[in-house]
């Protein structure tokens, strides 16, 4: 399982890396504009509109891909043995136990300390 786990990640750090790039090559939508008066975006690789249609949909694939690598990851981490103990059960129980109601059905007002001293309330 540790070798789909470095396969999947290194996919999504590559897909990740390359649709930042797609989308900072990607024109604006008022990028239009300047094509209009001769911006040179007719003579690009692709053709005056076969770049925004190239570079999309190129984009969209690579979101997929990026979101099932995603899926991927989530679930071979949690699929993942778990190793022997917990941080919870190192932990020292810091609260004090409760104790027992009195018998002479007075109320119990929580724990008390064995250093204190109770002072008993006239009433």
């Amino acid at each position: 399982m540790n070798w789909l786990f470095s396969l999947l990640l290194t996919i999504h750090i590559l897909v990740a890396l390359a649709i930042i790039g797609l989308v900072l090559m990607q024109h604006g939508k008022g990028a239009d504009m300047g094509a209009a008066f001769g911006s040179g975006a007719s003579g690009s690789l692709f053709g005056a509109t076969g770049s925004a249609n190239f570079l999309s949909r190129t984009t969209a694939i690579l979101a997929a891909v990026f979101f099932a690598t995603s899926l991927g990851l989530a679930y071979v981490a949690s699929a993942k043995p778990k190793t022997t103990g917990s941080v919870m059960q190192e932990t020292v129980q810091s609260q004090p136990v409760s104790q027992p109601a009195t018998a002479g059905g007075e109320p119990s007002y929580g724990p008390v300390d064995a250093g204190s001293k109770v002072k008993e309330v006239p009433r």
